[in-house]
């Protein structure tokens, strides 16, 4: 099963770290979409070590590339973490680089599209913008831990949202093209 990884500039690049760990383990294959800004907060946050995990990583702005065709056969995308810029665009449906475009073919082709927004508050235009997208098919799951486990580390806590994230493709796994 492939996947999609989208990291955008919004802060929370040990989200984007952790997915790429996890779904490893529960056998996915997972191919990168980084965005510009997304690529200045790993950095700033020192995850820069995704950029040369030797998962694929697609060029912002290849639009030959497989994710932006219904015909490639992904299970679906994650988004995270996802800037409200990135979210509004998606909802708008500007398909102006690969990462929005990819979002907009697994909408298009009804395959999970998982969208983990990490910032706050909320304005109306955000919360519209969700609705929309929520409407439309794609799942939002806000960048918010939870500690019933008891997590001791950064990690376990993190761990929290990137399982849901992965869960929440669960039903969509036998998915064929």
């Amino acid at each position: 099963m492939k996947l999609i990884l989208g990291i955008t500039g919004a802060s929370g690049s040990i989200y984007a770290k952790r997915f790429l760990l996890k779904a490893k383990e529960r056998g996915f294959e997972t191919e990168i979409i980084v965005s510009k800004n997304g690529e200045a907060v790993l950095k700033h946050e020192g995850c820069e070590d995704i950029l040369q995990s030797g998962v694929q990583i697609h060029k912002i702005d290849d639009f030959f590339a497989p994710p932006a065709t219904g015909s490639s056969h992904y299970s679906g995308m994650a988004i995270l973490p996802c800037s409200m810029g990135t979210l509004g665009r998606i909802a708008a449906g500007t398909s102006d680089n690969l990462l929005i475009r990819a979002a907009d073919v697994c909408l298009k082709e009804s395959r999970p599209l998982v969208l983990v927004p990490r910032e706050m508050p909320l304005s109306e235009i955000h919360l519209e913008n969700m609705l929309k997208l929520k409407r439309a098919g794609a799942a939002i799951i806000p960048a918010s831990p939870h500690f019933y486990k008891h997590p001791k580390t950064m990690e376990e806590l993190v761990d929290t949202v990137v399982e849901r994230v992965l869960n929440c493709c669960r039903p969509f796994l036998f998915y064929r093209k």
